[in-house]
This record gives C-alpha cells, sequence and structure tokens, in this order.
C-alpha cells in the first residue's frame, strides 16, 4: 500500500484544498452568524462552498469538470474537523 498523505494531511487534494480555499475561513464564517461545530454539516458545506466556487470563478468545459473531479478525492471530514479544532482553540477563554 502505497503512503499518499500530503503535508500532514489525508491526500495532496485535502492539502491543497484547505490551503487555496479554507485556510482564511474559520467554522463561525458558515451559515451567517451561526456557528457551525457540527462536524458532518460543516463538511457538507464546505464542500458545497468549494463546488460554488469553481463553478463562479471558471468557465464550462474540460478545465472544470477536472477541477470538479479533483475535489473528489478530498477528505470534507478531515478539513472540517481542522477547522472546528482551529475554533475552539481560537474561542478559549
Amino acid at each position: 500500500m502505497t503512503d499518499k498523505t500530503y503535508n500532514g494531511w489525508t491526500n495532496y487534494a485535502t492539502w491543497r484544498v484547505q490551503l487555496e480555499i479554507f485556510d482564511d475561513i474559520s467554522a463561525g464564517d458558515f451559515n451567517g452568524n451561526v456557528i457551525t461545530l457540527d462536524e458532518y454539516k460543516l463538511a457538507q458545506d464546505m464542500q458545497e462552498r468549494a463546488e460554488y466556487y469553481i463553478e463562479c470563478s471558471s468557465e464550462a468545459g474540460l478545465a472544470r469538470d477536472y477541477a470538479m473531479a479533483f475535489l473528489s478525492d478530498v477528505n470534507w471530514r478531515e478539513l472540517a474537523e481542522h477547522m472546528i479544532a482551529d475554533y475552539v482553540a481560537e474561542n478559549q477563554e
């Protein structure tokens, strides 16, 4: 079995999406002012946001199709866990 981890993340796709799309976004930024700490819901919201970002920033065609396929390799649950852990750490008293 080949190790496909990348910079501490599940794989390259997960690392790259975290870096390029979610690096400066907090769990508190989802759903308006409602803080999303439900890992499953946050993972879904993150995937939807990434798909929307690609749809809005690219024209229909081969490049968009490849970008959307790239998202299928992302470990959304890992990204949500990371975002929630960061949020909790930043908001502890």
